[in-house]
């Protein structure tokens, strides 16, 4: 068998676990490398009830989502991790740059939209064309085989996953290499299907690291928003 590389483009921190942590654990199992990129340190992010909610719209409140991702990332034993903008995520050239969280409002409880918060150094607000330039830097530094991201709706409208759609969209094509978008509903149309139900302590532990972010119970995930949701422990991928 070819083991190929994945690489899982994501927008902000515990994406890589609620859209993803099923597969990166499927794939590695079946032999394949998985390496991360994050755009953002969701800098914009709602904070839960808890310890951690004063520091909503804090830059505190970054420096501990990157800690989160850092433990999760490692409860998924991914291979290699880094943030768009960042080398080697970063185009040829180019100073090192920060992408931020461009916000989000609410338009339904369960699809988000725009919000008024995204500033200029916000993923939304920097050129589309840079932004695929940088996650095709990191595909060739990491020799990625498959790139993958979120599908043409960003799952649940947030605009930083439906930029990163595209954005890796864009690379991929610029590579010449597959993209997939993560399917999580076993209805819908996708080319392969990975079930990750023998790595369920790994992915619980990446689950639990994200304090700020949601609690999970059992199979029981509730948002930060109050949304109700279930662990993902098996996901497919469908070719763009």
């Amino acid at each position: 068998m070819t083991v190929r590389t994945y690489l899982l483009c994501h927008a902000h921190p515990d994406d890589e676990t609620l859209a993803t942590g099923a597969l990166a654990l499927a794939l590695r199992a079946r032999g394949d490398a998985v390496v991360v990129l994050t755009a953002t340190r969701g800098e914009q992010g709602e904070v839960r009830p808890g310890p951690y909610a004063a520091l909503e719209g804090t830059p505190e409140l970054a420096a501990i989502r990157e800690h989160e991702l850092a433990t999760a990332i490692a409860a998924l034993g991914v291979a290699g991790h880094a943030y768009l903008g960042a080398p080697p995520a970063r185009a040829l050239g180019l100073p090192p740059r920060r992408y931020t969280d461009s916000g989000m409002r609410w338009v339904t409880p369960t699809l988000a939209g725009p919000g008024d918060d995204a500033g200029p150094d916000s993923l939304t607000a920097a050129d589309a064309g840079e932004v695929a330039g940088d996650i095709a830097a990191f595909a060739l530094a990491v020799a990625a085989t498959d790139l993958v991201s979120y599908a043409d709706d960003g799952g649940y409208g947030h605009p930083d996953h439906i930029r990163l759609h595209h954005a890796t969209r864009a690379a991929a094509k610029e590579l010449g290499l597959p993209f997939h978008v993560i399917v999580t509903d076993p209805d819908a149309q996708y080319d392969e299907w990975l079930d990750a139900s023998s790595e369920s302590e790994a992915l619980d532990r990446a689950y639990d690291t994200y304090d700020t972010q949601f609690t999970r119970l059992g199979e029981a995930v509730t948002h930060v928003g109050g949304q109700a949701d279930r662990v993902v422990r098996a996901a497919g991928l469908r070719l763009a």
